[in-house]
């Protein structure tokens, strides 16, 4: 059974800022000698897109075994009862799963993706820029739980560098073959610092497998078409290169 790493501490505060970060990646999990060329890592991703695109499922959906909506709290699991609907392969990526539901003031979301390079064969609403960190065909899976005392976000993911942490936050717009497409960090109110209280910070660590797993939870809600993806980042706190990005549509809920 995959051990799940939950990061529960965090970095200072950094700027907060819309363009790629400048510092240097960690070299110690990629040092191997088994850096990935482009050609390949596309070749890698629209394999594995393609597998999928032919019934090869990435993720379970809202009452599958493999999907944790809420990562394992009994009071935020997805609603039982009242409007639900789902749907495969939005934006035109067969490697996508989306799940949604709502009832009694609360809703739930989940969405399931392949990452695969910008400009693959198949498109993928999951893009890696550097493969070397994550690799085409490695999988993420994200979770928003939303009521009116406040938003739980959840991510997994699996098949990245065993043993390696991740920075990873919620993003103000959808993903793009420029990393910085997806615009900076959505923040709860504007501010001129990055931090995991006005912010969405899902940091973590991967564990022997490369699989990780990260949960955050705030007294707030998501701003209409406010937060449109998750950025990977090659480093933990609150700036970093960007690694991938899976495109989000988090939606709102409640407002202050």
């Amino acid at each position: 059974m995959t051990a799940w790493m939950v990061r529960t501490g965090h970095g200072p505060a950094h700027p907060n800022s819309g363009r790629r970060g400048t510092a240097g990646r960690e070299d110690d999990a990629m040092s191997r000698g088994r850096g990935v060329s482009r050609v390949p890592g596309l070749l890698a991703g629209t394999a594995a897109l393609l597998t999928l695109a032919c019934g090869v499922g990435v993720a379970h959906g809202a009452d599958g075994g493999a999907s944790d909506a809420s990562g394992g709290h009994g009071a935020h699991e997805a609603p039982a009862a009242g409007g639900s609907a789902q749907e495969s392969g939005g934006g035109g990526d067969p490697s996508r799963t989306d799940d949604v539901a709502a009832a009694g003031g609360s809703s739930w979301m989940r969405a399931a993706g392949v990452f695969s390079p910008p400009g693959s064969f198949v498109p993928s609403d999951a893009l890696t820029y550097d493969t070397r960190l994550v690799p085409a065909g490695a999988r993420i899976e994200v979770t928003r739980f939303a009521d009116p005392s406040g938003t739980r976000v959840g991510a997994r993911l699996r098949g990245l560098v065993p043993g390696r942490a991740y920075g990873m936050h919620v993003h103000t717009s959808p993903c793009g073959a420029d990393p910085a497409a997806a615009g900076p960090h959505y923040q709860h109110r504007p501010a001129a610092t990055a931090d995991p209280v006005n912010e969405v910070w899902l940091d973590f660590r991967t564990d022997e497998e490369g699989d990780g797993r990260a949960e955050a939870l705030h007294g707030w809600g998501f701003r209409e078409d406010g937060a449109r993806s998750v950025i990977i980042h090659d480093r933990q706190g609150g700036a970093g290169e960007r690694a991938a990005c899976f495109t989000v549509p988090f939606g709102p809920h409640a407002q202050d």
